[in-house]
């Protein structure tokens, strides 16, 4: 993919494939061109260059809406959550269900329909939440984190993206949500995960890209790989750092390919 900024070349031909059930890990150091990567892959930015290929089929999304209806969320690192509202219409939100009959053609919330959805989709992802009743606000920061994994696992289908979705957790919230990463594969979704935590990439990822200067330098197998060679690609230190073979087997589920 390639992406400017004015005179700030970003990208510059970053590439990668992911596929369904697999975790892989996008690492470099800031600036390198993590969050730029996710933003175009998820329709937050155009690119000025290159191919997104979804199950080997191009796509230009038109903006986040747009991949989020071929089955591709985001978990910011904002989490976007309304704080006000509580678990269950923050699982919703922007996706409301309706009452049947009249009163849904009035626009009248079913909210007792997606308190009960809401329950059944924290369970089925282990989160662990007394009251889904209870305001946003109330919660832990690994709690709120979780409900923004599971309000993007309930309508993804194919590919979330999380930008450093345990940054300023906790040791045991931190746990928990890679937890929660794990059995999000585990249902066949890909999980692109932006961190800067070495050793969390290392215990949660199936695959390591690292990028640097806007460019994809080096890929590893996280089983078979170290913090010192991450370290090293990143930095540049490593001559030559090995592109390893690692993908899965099965089709590509996401592609970014090099802009021409």
């Amino acid at each position: 993919m390639v992406k400017r900024f004015g005179h700030v070349q970003a990208l510059q031909g970053a590439d990668f494939t992911a596929c369904p059930g697999e975790v892989v890990a996008l690492i470099g150091d800031n600036g390198a061109g993590k969050s730029t990567l996710v933003n175009v892959l998820s329709g937050v930015l155009a690119p000025d260059g290159g191919e997104v290929r979804l199950e080997g089929v191009p796509v230009r999304f038109s903006g986040p809406m747009d991949a989020q209806r071929h089955g591709v969320e985001t978990v910011y690192q904002d989490l976007s959550l309304a704080p006000d509202l509580d678990a269950a219409a923050n699982l919703y939100l922007g996706r409301e269900m309706l009452r049947g009959g009249v009163w849904g053609r009035l626009g009248v919330l079913d909210r007792p329909a997606m308190r009960r959805e809401a329950v059944r989709a924290f369970a089925e992802l282990g989160v662990e939440l007394k009251d889904v009743t209870a305001p946003v606000t109330t919660l832990s920061g690994g709690q709120r984190q979780s409900v923004a994994v599971a309000r993007a696992v309930a309508f993804a289908n194919k590919v979330i993206f999380m930008d450093e979705p345990t940054a300023a957790l906790g040791v045991v919230q931190r746990s928990r949500v890679l937890e929660t990463v794990r059995r999000v594969a585990d249902r066949g979704i890909c999980v692109v995960l932006i961190s800067h935590n070495m050793p969390e990439v290392l215990s949660v990822a199936d695959r390591v890209e690292v990028l640097r200067l806007g460019r994809r330098v080096a890929s590893f197998t996280a089983a078979d790989t170290t913090i010192e060679e991450l370290v090293g690609a990143m930095t540049g230190s490593l001559d030559g750092p090995p592109q390893h073979d690692t993908a899965r087997t099965g089709p590509a589920v996401t592609e970014a390919e090099e802009g021409r």
